[in-house]
């Protein structure tokens, strides 16, 4: 009886190096405006000084924000919240109009990858030429080659992380820090990790991130409809694909407009064949777009079997007109409309917002305490932070409707621009006026610009803030 053979059936097929080829465009060049418009925004807005000082700076150390002329504090947190809210709202809107647009031009993925490949077609060519030495031995050629593209990925993943370390300590003491030696274990390690992680996802992850580790592929397609502007494929026209000659003609070959050479495949950064219809991996970025429209041109077909379009606009044969008009509908023009709304009254309110902050915080060691003149006294922190690009002072006091209580030490303090301190305050009371147990009490807190000649102006504004006061019983 025969022995049944063996035979070793792989449960899982690894995914294939995608080695997009290079491609030029109307959506190639408006990817690249938006590589160095968003780089020179990033590397260069670190270096941006105002009033003697980094414009954008996230100074974690004191706790303070820096955004130009506005100074941020914790106590601000409602400011990023509500820009957090304007950004995905405002991305919904993208989406529900364009689709994954920001992916395509403006998500640091694409960005980054965008750069890292143009390195890499620098140092060891284009796809054909990277695929044919890829499947050779390895040869001194390239492996200097190899080596000469990692050295300039490293590079400038190591001036990207430094940049973004920069947003957090002032770039120009951590250059300082740099040469001389100096820096701190806590700034190089995150100068080092942001590097790697460029470095990994924009040299070899790439489509990786995009296909499993980035959210948004998976659920985008609840924000679309058959109005959103997709990359889409003219099945209609196309089919049947096949290749031919330029001198063929369409309708004597029975074949549609696609040649099926396969280019559209090739230039993708993530590998799909956009010709199967809609995929969660396509990122709009439009690269089979560019590529397909310069075979049209070479056949002398009309462009636009590749094309952004509507589902409505394929299947109904709308015109570019009809198909921009479907573009404000009533979920864009909400989606709109909330934006605007929001950015309108996070606007009024950063405005409006009071130049000085205050906390006050009862000191915890001792509840209350009796004083020498045989009064009751409670002693509290104030927290003062000035807020603005000029001095403030500052002085401090209880509302009139607390006779029987006074502030010892409310003389009027100076706080300089942006400061932030501690001021401890004592507050006491005569024990027969005032009621046993807990008290409560409002502290009112005036400050006055002062000009640069230290005259104060005539504005004076108020902050209270409530307390208790705490009695024997």
């Amino acid at each position: 009886m025969a022995t049944p053979s063996q035979e070793w059936i792989p449960m899982f097929q690894a995914d294939q190096k995608v080695v997009p080829k290079s491609v030029w465009g109307r959506f190639a060049r408006s990817r690249w405006v938006m590589v160095w418009f968003t780089q020179l925004l990033y590397y260069g807005t670190a270096w941006l000084q105002y009033n003697g000082r980094q414009a954008l700076l996230f100074d974690l150390d004191t706790r303070r924000f820096f955004l130009g002329p506005l100074v941020f504090y914790p106590q601000d947190f409602i400011y990023l919240t509500g820009l957090l809210i304007i950004a995905a709202l405002s991305l919904f809107l993208f989406t529900a109009v364009a689709g994954r647009v920001w992916c395509g031009y403006a998500c640091p993925q694409t960005v980054y990858t965008e750069i890292f490949m143009w390195f890499e077609r620098k140092i060891e060519g284009d796809r054909n030429e990277r695929l044919r030495r890829a499947a050779g031995p390895w040869t001194a050629e390239r492996s200097s080659r190899t080596l000469a593209k990692n050295a300039v990925w490293i590079a400038f993943a190591a001036f990207t992380g430094f940049t973004f370390v920069g947003y957090f300590t002032p770039i120009r003491e951590l250059t300082h820090e740099l040469i001389t030696f100096s820096i701190q274990p806590w700034e190089l390690f995150w100068i080092g990790f942001y590097s790697l992680a460029t470095f990994g996802n924009a040299g070899f992850m790439r489509e990786q991130v995009c296909k499993y580790m980035c959210p948004y592929a998976r659920f985008q397609s609840a924000m679309f409809d058959k109005d959103t502007l997709l990359v889409t494929y003219d099945e209609q026209r196309g089919e049947p694909r096949g290749s031919r000659s330029r001198k063929a003609e369409l309708i004597p070959n029975k074949l549609g407009a696609c040649v099926d050479c396969n280019l559209c495949v090739q230039v993708c950064p993530t590998g799909i064949d956009i010709r199967k219809g809609l995929q969660y991996e396509c990122i709009g970025c439009a690269a089979c777009v560019d590529v397909c429209d310069q075979v049209m041109d070479k056949m002398g077909y009309a462009r636009g079997l590749v094309r952004y379009s509507t589902q409505n606009s394929v299947q109904q044969g709308w015109s570019a007109s009809q198909m921009l008009r479907r573009a404000f509908r009533p979920r864009v023009l909400v989606y709109t409309a909330v934006v605007w709304i929001l950015i309108a009254a996070m606007a009024m309110a950063i405005v409006a917002r009071d130049d000085l902050r205050v906390d006050v915080v009862r000191d915890r060691t001792v509840n209350y305490r009796l004083v020498e003149n045989g009064q009751i006294e409670n002693v509290y922190r104030l927290n003062l932070m000035n807020a603005s690009e000029y001095s403030l002072q500052v002085k401090t006091s209880l509302l009139d409707e607390h006779t029987d209580l006074q502030v010892v030490d409310g003389q009027a303090l100076v706080l300089n621009p942006t400061e932030s301190r501690w001021v401890v305050v004592h507050v006491q009371a005569d024990p027969d006026s005032i009621h046993a147990g807990s008290n409560p009490i409002t502290f009112r807190i005036e400050s006055a610009r002062l000009d640069q000649d230290r005259s104060l102006s005539e504005t004076v504004e108020h902050i209270d803030e409530p307390a208790v006061f705490l009695a024997p019983r």
